[in-house]
């Protein structure tokens, strides 16, 4: 009990006072070991003369500078490593040969010389009782964390405010021993802040190896998102668990404690950093509106509701074709939110529900999210995704330009660009849809607004890759992928929520506006990090033991390698957002797209399939 409270009593001791007792541990032990190896060396009591009293109390002074040099006085006792045993040899070494110097330099001015086995015994002496005293305190204050802490040894990536607040609440609390700083600041490496050491990034594999370290802690502040996607990929080899702070942004306005961790999310390997929003933007074509969201149970739709009531519109009309996904939104939002939230049940290519619904609920914002968008599927049913995509973009764009309606936007896809497969063309066609009544609505100067929205892939939507890469490292694998090669493009659902709402406030009228993406993902490397993230590791030929395995089984009927943002990427312009960009209008005239659509509502009335699909290529080709 008595020594629970020593312990306690030395834990709760300021820092500095610790380091000036150890000084003072350290003069004593010094002084102390050379008149020991005196009295072992004459085999009985000792009492120096005035000569060898000057060389004992020379020993600490001597020996305190080395020390300090080599960083004894920097390290805590209770983290102690067991190398750093050669640490202190060394400074040991060096402060025993320094004095030895200085006794042959008094030998030299006529004084009585040093027996010659005093400098070995000294030497001996001084490494059992620095190196035995300063193990013997880890052991004995610090013993019952020992276990504790030596199962959850870190490194904190990012040697800034945040790693250091977070270093300080680590160890506060006694669970997590705090190994070293990585830090790409040149200015730091080398240096000690909170007597942790601040390495390079360059030995972050040495580190953890040589240390033992079982988790990487990563501040939000000291990697871009394309850094962190790079840094994940190192650490593929290595049994480390990496974990990301919340940003000072979120732990200042009080949403997570500086010591709360969260794992390392998907949304972090988009290879960039999250494009923020302009408020100014969100709220310019919201506010007080009567707004309907199309598709609002999808992933995305979902996602756009719920930004959008948080900017207080008159009301929102939920409308999807699938009763359970329109009754769990109605419930979420309306448990949130004061707003007016009306769900309707219906299909968009249904022209008398569309009709009422925009006129009995004075509709003032359409974004359409409706839409088949599964690549294979939409590819097995060619006339049902030309009917939904098409028909029910003209149904639902012809009708909003009819009642008046300020913005329609429709949310695209990066597979409308120069499309290979049945979704992407039905989506060239509604992007062209949207084209044509934007500008019907400027040559009758009805003030309208029509846009597209084109994306990438929206990480954790309905259709994407990520939801199948999850499930499939939920039944232990494999992982499928198409080709080594592919790439994508991705973006969170909060940027495309956001995105979606801009688009209305930025769009001049008949325009495709994009995201600036960043670079593309490989998907391999996508399918590799899910796996490292799950805390799990690769089977491959080289790891035969690992937990999941990757099979790659061909590209499939209709898929592109790369996709394209752009048809022609020379002629992008910038917007009022510096993230947000707006794609060249096509030289080809839309105004023959009415005889087009008619044509194709003909072909779906017959359910001809080859024609179809063959009409639809060879529209969004031209």
């Amino acid at each position: 009990m008595k020594l629970e409270i020593f312990r306690q009593s030395v834990s709760m001791m300021p820092r500095r006072y610790k380091q000036i007792l150890l000084v003072i541990f350290d003069m004593v032990t010094l002084t102390f070991a050379i008149w020991l190896s005196y009295l072992l060396r004459f085999g009985e009591f000792f009492i120096p003369n005035s000569e060898q009293a000057l060389l004992m109390v020379a020993a600490p002074l001597i020996g305190l500078p080395v020390f300090v040099r080599f960083g004894l006085y920097r390290s805590v006792i209770r983290y102690l490593p067991d190398k750093a045993i050669w640490t202190m040899i060394q400074a040991v070494t060096i402060s025993v040969i320094l004095w030895v110097c200085l006794a042959f330099l008094t030998l030299m001015t006529g004084a009585e010389g040093v027996p010659r086995a005093i400098p070995f015994l000294y030497w001996v002496l001084s490494i059992g009782l620095i190196c035995g005293s300063r193990f013997a305190a880890k052991w004995l204050l610090w013993s019952p964390l020992r276990e504790k802490l030596l199962a959850r040894q870190c490194l904190i990536f990012g040697a800034g405010d945040a790693g250091r607040q977070l270093a300080n609440a680590l160890r506060s609390q006694n669970e997590v021993f705090v190994a070293g700083f990585v830090d790409d600041d040149k200015g730091l490496h080398g240096m000690d802040i909170l007597g942790i050491r601040v390495y390079p990034t360059s030995q972050l594999e040495t580190l953890i190896d040589n240390f033992g370290i079982n988790e990487l802690i990563v501040t939000t502040s000291a990697l871009s998102g394309i850094q962190r996607r790079r840094l994940i990929g190192r650490l593929k080899s290595l049994d480390v668990k990496v974990r990301i702070l919340p940003a000072i942004s979120d732990l200042t306005a009080g949403k997570y404690l500086i010591s709360h961790l969260r794992d390392i999310d998907i949304d972090d390997l988009l290879g960039r950093s999250p494009v923020p929003a302009d408020p100014a933007l969100l709220d310019k074509t919201v506010e007080d509106r009567a707004i309907l969201v199309t598709g609002a149970g999808g992933s995305i739709g979902s996602e756009l509701c719920r930004t959008i009531v948080k900017l207080a519109p008159a009301k929102l009309v939920i409308f999807d074709v699938n009763e359970h996904s329109i009754y769990q939104l109605h419930r979420e939002l309306a448990a949130v939110s004061d707003c007016l939230i009306i769900p309707v049940l219906g299909s968009i290519a249904d022209a008398p529900l569309i009709r009422t619904v925009l006129a009995a609920h004075k509709i003032e914002n359409v974004y359409h999210c409706a839409a088949y968008k599964h690549v294979p599927l939409v590819e097995e049913n060619v006339v049902e995704g030309a009917r939904n995509n098409v028909v029910g973009t003209e149904v639902l764009a012809a009708l909003s330009r009819e009642a008046g309606v300020r913005n329609f936007v429709l949310i695209s896809s990066d597979k409308a660009v120069r499309p290979s497969n049945v979704m992407g063309a039905t989506k060239r066609w509604a992007e062209l849809i949207v084209r044509y009544h934007g500008d019907e609505a400027s040559r009758q100067g009805s003030g309208q607004v029509f846009a597209s929205v084109r994306f990438g892939n929206v990480i954790g939507s309905s259709g994407s890759v990520v939801p199948l890469f999850r499930e499939q490292i939920a039944h232990g694998g494999p992982l499928t992928v198409t080709h080594d090669d592919m790439t994508r493009y991705f973006m969170s659902v909060r940027e495309a929520a956001e995105l979606i709402i801009q688009a209305g406030a930025l769009s001049e009228g008949g325009d495709i506006l994009l995201l600036e993406m960043g670079e593309a993902v490989r998907i391999r490397d996508l399918a590799e990090n899910m796996i490292l993230l799950a805390g799990l590791s690769i089977k491959d030929t080289l790891h035969p033991e690992g937990d999941i395995e990757i099979v790659t089984v061909g590209i499939r009927d209709g898929e592109k390698l790369h996709e394209e943002l752009f048809y022609d990427p020379t002629g992008v312009s910038p917007t009022n957002h510096s993230k947000i960009l707006r794609a060249k209008r096509g030289a080809n005239s839309v105004n023959h797209l009415p005889e087009a659509i008619t044509e194709l509502r003909q072909l779906i009335e017959k359910q001809d399939a080859d024609a179809v699909r063959k009409l639809l290529f060879e529209y969004a080709r031209s």
